[in-house]
């Protein structure tokens, strides 16, 4: 496709791009926009930006607009294609544009512009009688929005600010292929009966409490999952070389201006006031692993040095955007910081993205890599940014993985490489990342001795495995659908007995799986056989063992797997010894080889 940049030049990008996508989302939220002012002249039109999964615009409409509308207005997106109007872009002064769009009723886009600085030329795109002041890029034509869907309205604050207007945001999404927004549509079909926010519940994982909203509770099971990822977690750093550190949760506020983040990140950290000084609440940890590095002399023959830490951070995100482990306000961060030699760099960051290739390959998971470049409210020199982008295009050229460039949106203090999974209804999340920092050694001034004696400041690799071990954790409720692999299964077997009279040998049972490692529940209720399997196989519990009279009399068990749909499927009776050494096995092939989601 052709792109249309904010300055008219022209470039390629396919829909598998993320510029391609980002231009096919932004002039289909464009397109949304002009159906509703053919439809509804009077609305006002706030912003409409490309979003991760699609577009939305905001608007304020004079009647209560509603879903019954999506249909209507989708119809008219429609015409809009049909018409193949090509997108075209010119600039104007800024006390133009304000007048412009004071002309036409546009109050948010009026605010908006006039909050630019003084004397800064304004864009604008213009696609048949539609106009709106917008910094791109855009596909080139209408014609290309192949397949569109409305797919919901939700109420938003203009601005995220809930004493300004309340607002209606108006999602979509738009494919140019038919048959890709038919798999989509799929996808969401898909995700709600994976909903992990309902399995969390049905599972006994995880829940959500209005005492603490954007603060998850972690149920008993939900402990034996985390666990078993943390320890997966610990074994692999071991193994590596890293050294496990702890920070304070709670640093003053003077660590966060060196930092950075009181600057940069101000408006998402919770503060306090402790013996009239401020503090914070860290939003990531670091600043807490640059004054460990601090504690002590370090010469180059002690680099690389790679601490590790699962280190809970609290961020303040707004309520409107919290869903589930997805989004919240406290997670445990699985991260790393690396610091090394310039000669290091490259071949720590091929260790790194090879870790992070082993944790996904582990769990079923393909991904593909973005690299995010210098963002607009960067630190640091263009000739530092420079040096760090090209050490983290070189590592991935080396290793021969591929990867896309997303312009501009890098961390405040250096660009970034991020690894995108795909779960297996082909949904993408932004997990693993590998960050490269200039700034933070420079703003702590921390050095090693070199090999010449002298004083030298080391480079600093950000980096994260699972990402959010919670946001981790949902998305593997969702790519299992519930149904964990049995290493990862919070229980394993459950025991079934078919009355009381068998209580006491169902418990010997019990007592041999606990001593072989095996976590194992048991159903003592005074239920039907057949209840207790259907609420087993709701459970989702690998294994079922059911215990009567012959199972009894012979020592054996009746073993039925969870997705045994009939007795036909059952794996039948056996020795006990035969399931344990059945499972162990399981579980060993998932240390040592690639499992792909059911």
């Amino acid at each position: 496709m052709k792109i249309l940049m904010s300055n008219g030049t022209m470039t390629e990008a396919g829909f598998d791009e993320v510029l391609g996508r980002k231009a096919f989302w932004h002039t289909s939220a464009h397109v949304l926009a002009q159906a509703v002012k053919r439809l509804y002249p009077d609305t006002k039109c706030a912003i409409g930006p490309a979003i991760e999964n699609g577009f939305y615009y905001d608007f304020e409409f004079d009647f209560p607009f509603s879903e019954e509308h999506l249909k209507t207005v989708e119809d008219e997106m429609k015409k809009v294609v049909e018409a193949s109007l090509p997108l075209q872009v010119y600039e104007v002064e800024k006390e133009e544009a304000a007048a412009y769009m004071s002309k036409h009723g546009e109050d948010y886009k009026r605010e908006l512009i006039q909050e630019l600085p003084a004397g800064e030329k304004i864009s604008f795109y213009r696609q048949g009688e539609y106009t709106e002041f917008c910094k791109g890029p855009h596909i080139s034509n209408t014609c290309h929005l192949k397949a569109i869907k409305l797919l919901s309205v939700a109420g938003a604050y203009w601005r995220g600010d809930e004493h300004n207007k309340m607002l209606t945001r108006i999602y979509g999404v738009s494919f140019p292929k038919k048959s890709l927004l038919k798999e989509y549509l799929y996808q969401i079909e898909e995700a709600k009966l994976r909903d992990h926010r309902k399995l969390g519940k049905e599972l006994g994982i995880f829940t959500l409490m209005e005492e603490g909203m954007g603060f998850p509770f972690f149920l008993p099971k939900g402990m034996v999952l985390k666990n078993l990822l943390l320890e997966y977690w610990r074994d692999i750093h071991q193994r590596e070389g890293y050294q496990e550190i702890s920070t304070p949760i709670m640093l003053n506020r003077h660590l966060w201006e060196t930092s950075g983040h009181w600057e940069h990140y101000r408006e998402t950290m919770y503060t306090t006031v402790v013996d009239e000084t401020e503090y914070a609440i860290k939003p990531m940890s670091c600043p807490g692993g640059m004054l460990v590095y601090k504690q002590e002399p370090h010469s180059y023959r002690s680099l690389p040095l790679r601490y590790a830490e699962l280190g809970l951070v609290h961020r303040n995100e707004k309520s409107g955007q919290l869903h589930g482990l997805m989004r919240v306000r406290a997670f445990t961060q699985d991260d790393a910081h690396i610091f090394m030699t310039e000669k290091q760099v490259i071949d720590e960051i091929r260790n790194v993205a090879e870790l992070i290739d082993e944790v996904y390959k582990k769990f079923g998971f393909e991904y593909h890599v973005e690299l995010s470049t210098r963002p607009e409210n960067s630190i640091g020199t263009a000739e530092e940014w420079e040096l760090a982008t090209q050490a983290l295009k070189s590592a991935m050229d080396i290793q021969g993985i591929p990867y896309s460039v997303n312009e501009g949106d890098g961390a405040f203090y250096g660009p970034k490489l991020d690894f995108h999974l795909r779960d297996s209804i082909g949904r993408t999340w932004q997990c693993g990342t590998i960050q490269l920092d200039f700034q933070l050694p420079q703003r702590f001034e921390i050095e090693y001795t070199g090999a010449d004696g002298e004083k030298h400041r080391p480079i600093m690799i950000h980096r994260v495995l699972f990402g959010s071990i919670e946001r981790f954790i949902g998305i593997l409720i969702e790519h299992y659908a519930g149904k964990f692999p049995v290493w990862l299964s919070p229980i394993q077997v459950k025991i079934l007995p078919v009355s009381d009279k068998y209580l006491p040998y169902a418990k010997e049972i019990q007592s041999d799986l606990k001593k072989a490692g095996i976590r194992v529940e048991m159903d003592t209720r005074t239920e039907k056989l057949g209840y207790k399997i259907r609420e087993a196989r709701m459970d989702k519990v690998p294994y079922m063992i059911i215990v009567g009279e012959k199972e009894q009399a012979d020592r054996t068990v009746s073993v039925r797997q969870r997705d045994a749909e009939d007795a036909a499927q059952d794996m039948g009776e056996m020795a006990l010894c035969k399931l344990i050494k059945l499972i162990q096995e399981c579980c060993h092939e998932w240390e040592s080889s690639e499992i792909r989601a059911e």
